[in-house]
């Protein structure tokens, strides 16, 4: 399905290949010879994502496009099932495998491994074929990797890297109700979408 959202339609090459269930929203540019597949979906809230050629999205992996945060996938990224990419920049080559997630403002060089259940936080900066071992956990700029029973470790540097400065554009102190009505008014947005 694709969806005219915030009055931008997806674009589509025509040598790509987009799943029926798949959902493109928004700003979306699908690059030549890409591949979304059955479940995916691609969400340009209120800013862009560009996948690259010969890219592909697989089954149920969540793409999601922030204004302050695009996301950008180079040429020859594979997105595993269940994967969560929001707000990130991918270099050429990279593999994201089931289940990882990036966060926003997170950028990854190129052939940078993220695996199974792996997490690059906020704001993090992985090098050029740097790996993020599986169910462990990429935080900083420059990336620390450590694994996730470290959790004073990893909370020690992302408490500086401003989750809810970035994600919600609030002080971490704000209260859920303040943080609630922004996300409700701004995922309302999808209410006016239409199919392209």
């Amino acid at each position: 399905m694709r969806l005219r959202h915030r009055f931008r339609v997806p674009d589509v090459h025509p040598s790509a290949y987009v799943a029926p269930n798949a959902v493109l929203a928004g700003d979306v540019r699908v690059g030549p010879d890409a591949r979304i597949l059955f479940g995916a979906v691609l969400t340009a809230e209120d800013g862009r994502i560009e996948v690259g050629a010969r890219c592909v999205v697989m089954e149920h992996a969540v793409v999601r496009g922030r204004a302050a945060h695009p996301v950008v996938l180079g040429d020859d990224v594979l997105v595993g099932p269940h994967a969560h990419v929001n707000g990130a920049q991918v270099g050429e080559g990279c593999f994201l495998a089931t289940g990882c997630a990036l966060f926003p403002g997170a950028r990854l060089g190129p052939g940078a491994e993220v695996r199974i259940h792996g997490v690059v936080q906020v704001n993090t900066v992985l090098p050029e074929d740097a790996v993020v071992p599986i169910g462990w956990v990429a935080v900083g700029d420059p990336a620390q990797v450590l694994p996730p029973d470290r959790h004073d470790d990893i909370w020690a540097v992302q408490r500086e890297l401003d989750f809810p400065g970035t994600v919600y554009g609030l002080p971490r102190e704000a209260p859920a109700r303040e943080r609630m009505e922004r996300q409700a008014a701004w995922f309302g947005a999808h209410r006016e979408d239409v199919e392209a």
